[in-house]
């Protein structure tokens, strides 16, 4: 079979197989049902089957060496390799992560946890810690939030064992390192990156820090030595409280968010409204309760699955996973199917926070939630520092989490709650409550069931802010422009994965990943 007639056929049998796999995905997750779980973890199981199969992966390694290949031919072949390249595994070993990986799925898309002897939801304890000025109901809310911890901490460390396991049977020092390499990702210039960030943003972020705690000791009459955790207005302190008396949520009651965020992105040429009809936004018992987008089997056809509730969060979080969905449907459908998805991920999380942070661009407020200009003017200044504010804290969140998980893969950890402690008061600069030996960290569902993903939402804020200066540089002051849009069709989304995702960003602003926009628009 000559190269054109296997990857013909391979396109035709992923296709099958991936589809499937997304179909259950979503089902399992809309449902809570044991059933779609089930049937999921089958057709989890069949794409691992295509993946791990040797003799294609054989075939591969000996079409890629041909140097005859077109660009397409040759990228289709990459995408495939590093698609299968860790699932060259015995097939008990595999299967055995399957069902430990299914048990910790169960876990979350099902438990809910219990305050005051009253099952609540995440939204539920998100609005204790954003709201009340009860220090003791702040506390026990979020310890509920870290219930779940208690629920999946075994299973989450077992698997990075079983994980790692995986890893060095197929060449790999660990885990973490295969995803790096099979990412396209170089694991040092990477956290090069990471420790510039955390050097530069250090002392703006100490001073932001500062006037965080002064505030808070001010709310709660207590001295800043004495700030816990659930002091915060999120229970892992990724986002920060806003900057002056602007409250955003006061202009979204009785609006609905699904037209707004429809209205933005048709304000670019970009119509989500299928998208939005197709999607399942709202919280009910047994469904997924956190949010994701889904490519239903790349056929331009994408799905976001949310539990919204009418609030600032909940908004950009919806600006945040229909910028996944805009870029999934305006891949070329004339694409092979193995080359119908983004880049990479940091790229489609680049999109996604490039529109997830609209909710604090005066422009965007103005345009679609129209306060009013009298309502909106005195507030310009605090909105700007609340930004900044924000994407500090967000980041520093960001760079903890991702340098703890490679330590989790990297070096067995004796006291595993304690070392998280340890670096979220080192990166994070939060006080430890008073007993750590509870897993506070592993209520982060990320590290079980998004693995060696973190560090792409690091790149992919800075990928966001290098494509924001390059629209507002060469394409329209305005963000809210077809011309914008246009941009960001033709040369971001339509080509897939055609590309190497540094290629693409070369392509795309004429300068590979440059992280001194994010730095310049948000540190100084």
């Amino acid at each position: 079979m000559d190269v054109a007639a296997f990857l013909q056929n391979e396109n035709e049998n992923a296709q099958q197989v991936y589809v499937q796999v997304s179909h259950a995905g979503w089902m399992a997750t809309s449902t809570g049902e044991k059933e779609w779980n089930d049937r999921l973890e089958a057709a989890q199981n069949e794409w691992k089957r295509y993946l791990s199969d040797p003799r294609r992966f054989e075939k591969i390694k000996k079409y890629r060496s041909d140097n005859q290949l077109s660009l397409l031919q040759q990228r289709q072949l990459t995408v495939l390799y590093n698609l299968m390249a860790s699932y060259q595994l015995d097939p008990e070993l595999s299967a055995r992560s399957t069902r430990m990986t299914k048990e910790l799925v169960q876990v979350f898309n099902t438990y809910r946890p219990t305050l005051d002897g009253k099952t609540v939801s995440n939204n539920d304890i998100r609005t204790i810690l954003e709201t009340s000025s009860d220090q003791a109901e702040r506390k026990r809310a979020w310890l509920a939030s870290k219930q779940i911890g208690k629920q999946v901490e075994t299973g989450v460390l077992q698997l990075i064992q079983q994980r790692n396991e995986e890893a060095r049977t197929l060449g790999y020092d660990n885990y973490y390192h295969m995803n790096y390499e099979l990412q396209e990702l170089d694991l040092d210039d990477t956290f090069a990156i990471f420790h510039d960030l955390l050097a530069r943003s250090e002392e703006p972020y100490r001073l932001v820090k500062k006037e965080i705690d002064e505030d808070i000791a001010r709310q709660f009459g207590i001295g800043t030595e004495h700030i816990q955790p659930w002091h915060y207005t999120d229970s892992f302190f990724q986002s920060a409280p806003s900057v002056g008396d602007w409250n955003l949520n006061t202009y979204l009651q009785g609006r609905s968010m699904e037209r707004i965020t429809e209205e933005t992105f048709r304000s670019m040429g970009l119509d989500i409204s299928d998208v939005m009809s197709s999607s399942d936004l709202y919280p009910r018992e047994n469904k997924y309760p956190y949010g994701y987008c889904t490519d239903m089997g790349r056929e331009g056809k994408p799905r976001v699955m949310m539990s919204i509730d009418v609030n600032e969060f909940w908004m950009s979080v919806m600006l945040h996973e229909f910028g996944h969905a805009a870029y999934e449907k305006y891949i070329d459908s004339a694409l092979p199917f193995l080359l119908r998805r983004p880049a990479h991920t940091l790229t489609t999380e680049a999109i996604a926070m490039l529109f997830g942070r609209m909710t604090m661009h005066p422009e965007w407020i103005e345009r679609f939630v129209q306060p009013g200009s009298a309502a909106l003017s005195p507030h310009l200044s605090s909105l700007q520092e609340t930004m900044r504010r924000q994407m500090l804290v967000s980041m520093r969140w960001y760079l903890t989490f991702t340098m703890f998980e490679r330590e989790l893969y990297e070096q067995p950890l004796q006291h595993v709650n304690e070392r998280w402690w340890q670096l979220a008061g080192h990166i994070q600069h939060l006080n430890a409550p008073e007993h750590t030996h509870y897993p506070d960290w592993a209520a982060k569902m990320h590290f079980a069931l998004a693995p060696v993903s973190y560090q792409n939402y690091i790149l992919g804020e800075l990928t966001a802010s290098q494509l924001q200066h390059y629209i507002k540089t060469n394409i329209s002051q305005n963000m809210f422009t077809q011309q914008a849009g246009d941009y960001l069709k033709e040369r971001f989304f339509a080509s897939g994965s055609t590309w190497k995702w540094d290629e693409k960003l070369m392509k795309a602003t004429g300068e590979t990943l440059q992280p001194h926009y994010f730095v310049e628009q948000f540190i100084g």
